[in-house]
């Protein structure tokens, strides 16, 4: 019986942003910073961070896990950065400030516009055919209604306040 995979998903969730050591099947052993556990397969996702900048990702299978220790813990920095790896890259290096202003620009610029817009989370949804998820570009618009798609990612492309 495998210890681990037997873990709920509130027990994995404490070595999540933490520098581990796993000891694997046949005593091999791995260390990193878990971003995630999957909580079906119980795989353990973790992140190096070399010295040279590169950034090695490692997926340890959970029916292979033995056992699992926290080397250092993590806060909320390594929070951030671990998070920020997975952002798409249009995201990474915007503040939530930064976001929340193309938001709101973006929304009142639909809105001058007479399209009708509301927000939901953190995407803009409009006529409730179409979502502009962030950074809020032309790029981030997504449709099945083709025309619609066109014209809306026109209209975002030509937002006078610089995107």
């Amino acid at each position: 019986m495998n210890e681990w995979r037997e873990k709920k998903p509130l027990q994995w969730r404490r070595y999540i942003n933490n520098e581990v050591k796993v000891t694997a099947h046949e005593k091999q052993q791995y260390e990193g910073w878990v971003f995630t556990v999957d909580p079906v397969s119980a795989s353990i996702v973790l992140v190096n961070f070399q010295e040279t900048g590169r950034t090695f990702i490692t997926v340890v299978m959970g029916h292979a896990v033995e056992a699992v220790e926290i080397l250092t813990e993590g806060g909320r920095e390594m929070e951030e950065r671990l998070t920020s790896l997975f952002q798409p890259a249009g995201h990474q290096g915007l503040s939530k400030e930064e976001l929340q202003r193309r938001k709101d620009s973006l929304r009142v610029w639909l809105e001058k516009n007479r399209i009708p817009v509301t927000e939901e989370g953190e995407s803009l949804r409009v006529a409730g055919v179409l979502s502009v998820d962030p950074p809020y570009g032309p790029q981030d618009c997504s449709s099945s209604n083709e025309i619609i798609l066109s014209r809306v990612q026109s209209l975002v492309q030509s937002n006078p306040v610089n995107m």
